[in-house]
């Protein structure tokens, strides 16, 4: 533990990371790489945590014209599954697993439980937790926020398909510029969709530290917990 920066850490994916160029459903070659990753996080001592979303298999604007919280239960579904898939990946690596929803669905994982998630932590097994906060109308990110003060992460490793965080989209507007260094009411005031407003007021007021970096190299994980200044730091 002597080489690391952070010894609990939670990790924030998007479903759309598992998928890679496919866009939807997961890329197993896409996703062993992210569990290689993990597992030298792992291998290092850290305690990790992940957070994933369902936009590989469901997003909200797929459900427009369905009634809101029918979707938002649909997409906490999606989030399950690929909670699942990367339990599976995890466990091929020889890494000690569970998975806790916040909707119960007992056959298949935990339901969450603070203390336990807790404990497992501890005892070194990477805990995934799936279906965002249980509630709709609140995003995976405002879930990852909320686990994350939960079980005191240190800091939030938010991967992106952009390596950092930009005045702009930088896929749009070339000459956006990349902060090395912001903080939360800046990202509010500046309207930075970074994460959602819910999430970043959450990160804020828990004085939670966010490092966003591109998952394009998911190496960046093990970089930044070993104290690499490697995307964006905001706090």
């Amino acid at each position: 533990m002597g080489d690391v920066l952070y010894k609990r850490v939670l990790l924030k994916l998007s479903g759309e990371a598992l998928a890679g160029d496919k866009k939807t459903g997961v890329y197993a070659d896409v996703l062993g790489s992210i569990c290689d990753q993990i597992k030298n996080l792992v291998d290092l001592g850290v305690q990790v945590a992940i957070v994933v979303g369902g936009g590989n298999f469901w997003r909200g604007r797929y459900g427009h014209q369905m009634e809101r919280t029918t979707s938002d239960y649909m997409g906490m579904l999606a989030t399950a599954m690929n909670g699942l898939a990367l339990q599976d990946a995890l466990e091929a690596r020889g890494l000690n697993t569970r998975v806790q929803t916040a909707i119960e669905m007992r056959q298949i994982a935990e339901p969450y439980i603070k203390r336990k998630a807790v404990k497992h932590l501890e005892k070194g097994r990477v805990v995934i937790f799936a279906c965002g906060t249980g509630n709709p109308y609140f995003t995976t990110d405002t879930g990852a926020a909320l686990r994350a003060a939960e079980i005191d992460a240190e800091v939030i490793l938010l991967a992106k398909t952009i390596d950092g965080v930009y005045s702009a989209d930088p896929k749009i507007d070339p000459s956006a510029i990349k902060y090395d260094e912001i903080s939360y009411t800046d990202i509010l005031n500046k309207d930075l969709k970074v994460m959602d407003s819910t999430a970043t007021a959450l990160c804020r007021d828990n004085k939670i530290p966010l490092m966003v970096f591109g998952i394009d190299k998911p190496e960046n994980m093990v970089k930044i917990v070993k104290g690499e200044k490697i995307g964006t730091i905001v706090k």
